[in-house]
């Protein structure tokens, strides 16, 4: 009767997740969060945050954190508003919080709720981060966080099927999302700085100050995977030479 139980919750749940996700899909609530759509409507949402000041950071985090608990392929454009919404550093506040919250969640589903469902499905992606994970699980999280090599989503769920535990699982998250969060919300806010002038969206706003050196700073970050290999390819071929 437990083993009953426990199937028809899990399949109650699969359906509620899948329903949330179609229903993101079906509403345009996903499409609102693109880029084209920020631009749009940035002059009323930041209205909306003017007139609820301590609402509206708990509203943006509850949003960012359930798109990503979701796995919905928005975290690039929340990121963006919150600069655009809350300015740099609280911006990048509030994605740190918002992301590293909803990749806990999507790793308590994972580990308990959606495990036999993603072994299925996945598991020939997640045996690709197995071995890191299994021999440093906190170190290689943040890598893989700091670096992002793996698609993001893979990188919340395979350590919950692998068996880490929460807690350094939780800490390599919210240390690993610091730079990249507070580099978007740069760029987002230096965006919303150009059009609140009342310039229209075109390419001559990225060479502006407040978006270039952002987006150098996340260019650096991009090619950090590969300087990883090539230091990495190094020690090898200088432990070989050793030996």
């Amino acid at each position: 009767m437990t083993m009953r139980w426990q199937s028809a919750a899990r399949l109650a749940g699969l359906v509620i997740i899948f329903g949330l996700c179609a229903a993101a899909w079906k509403t345009g609530a996903v499409q609102a969060l693109y880029w084209p759509s920020l631009v749009e409507h940035r002059a009323e949402w930041a209205a909306d945050v003017a007139a609820h000041p301590v609402a509206a950071p708990f509203a943006f985090i509850g949003i960012y954190a359930a798109a990503v608990a979701l796995s919905l392929p928005v975290g690039l454009w929340l990121s963006l508003l919150g600069g655009l919404l809350f300015g740099m550093w609280l911006g990048g506040l509030l994605t740190v919080i918002a992301a590293g919250s909803g990749a806990i969640m999507l790793f308590l589903l994972a580990r308990g709720l959606l495990a036999p469902f993603l072994e299925q499905k996945f598991g020939s992606k997640i045996s690709k981060l197995r071995p890191g994970l299994e021999r440093d699980g906190f170190g290689y999280l943040l890598a893989l966080r700091l670096m992002p090599v793996f698609p993001f989503w893979l990188v919340n769920l395979a350590p919950a099927l692998i068996g880490m535990r929460l807690a350094p699982y939780a800490a390599a998250t919210f240390l690993g999302m610091i730079p990249t969060s507070f580099v978007l919300n740069a760029v987002g806010s230096g965006l919303g700085a150009t059009l609140a002038t009342g310039a229209r969206p075109n390419a001559s706003m990225l060479l502006s100050p407040e978006i270039t050196l952002p987006l150098m700073a996340l260019a650096l970050l991009a090619i950090l995977p590969a300087l990883w290999r090539l230091w990495q390819a190094h020690q090898r071929t200088r432990a070989t030479d050793i030996v």
